[in-house]
């Protein structure tokens, strides 16, 4: 079914907080449609102007879903997580409605596990993602972080002294540090893919992908 979920599907986001919020704004600048629903009248009237559609209901109810016609919707974000109680609900209520696509956030593991119990096809966790990103910002040389499964990362960095000067196969990047350099930006210059031949230098910036725990090592090369 997700398979066959159109890549420009019109988008319902219940929730109008920071995290709510910012996910109908950034889908609404990347053109999507989209339908907020929040039970806040302030909220929704500050949004109206911004959004495709903004909506005053309670999401709890699932009348009040049907009627604002939830159940035609192939893709929904439950952006509610101050209450478990309440995002429990929605969610449940979404997966009665049969919408294929359901993510939701979550404010803890055990929240999370009652998410994915009921249905919720995705469970996100931004605080502690963001908490997690910043950790490894404030610790070392990276200049920003994004974690995918598997212990899998891809950070933007300066690059230790270890590779200045040399090219990828002489500083012996993947072999001696299993990391792996995807691109390089030099000042006033693009970012370029990096290839075997590409000479670092200490002005430099570079993409690298790897495991996080052999990132932290070649981020702690040092300058």
């Amino acid at each position: 079914m997700v398979d066959r979920i159109k890549y420009d599907a019109p988008v319902l986001v219940i929730g109008l907080g920071r995290f709510g919020a910012a996910t109908a704004g950034k889908l609404d600048r990347l053109g999507r449609e989209v339908l907020v629903v929040d039970s806040s009248e302030a909220l929704v009237q500050k949004w109206s102007e911004r959004v495709t559609h903004a909506v005053q209901a309670d999401a709890k109810s699932i009348d009040a879903l049907r009627q604002i016609g939830a159940q035609d919707f192939s893709i929904a974000v439950c952006a509610v997580g101050s209450s478990v109680e309440a995002s429990v609900l929605i969610v449940a209520n979404l997966v009665d409605l049969k919408v294929p696509q359901i993510w939701a956030k979550a404010i803890s593991q055990s929240h999370g596990k009652i998410l994915e119990r009921i249905g919720a096809n995705h469970v996100i966790y931004p605080e502690a993602e963001a908490g997690e990103r910043v950790a490894h910002l404030v610790s070392g040389r990276m200049l920003d972080f994004i974690e995918f499964d598997d212990d899998f990362a891809l950070v933007k960095m300066y690059p230790p002294k270890a590779i200045r000067g040399l090219n990828l196969t002489e500083s012996g990047v993947r072999t001696k540090h299993n990391i792996t350099v995807v691109g390089v930006k030099s000042p006033g210059k693009p970012f370029t893919y990096a290839t075997a031949e590409t000479v670092v230098s200490s002005h430099d910036l570079i993409i690298v992908s790897g495991t996080e725990g052999d990132i932290e090592k070649f981020a702690a090369l040092g300058s």
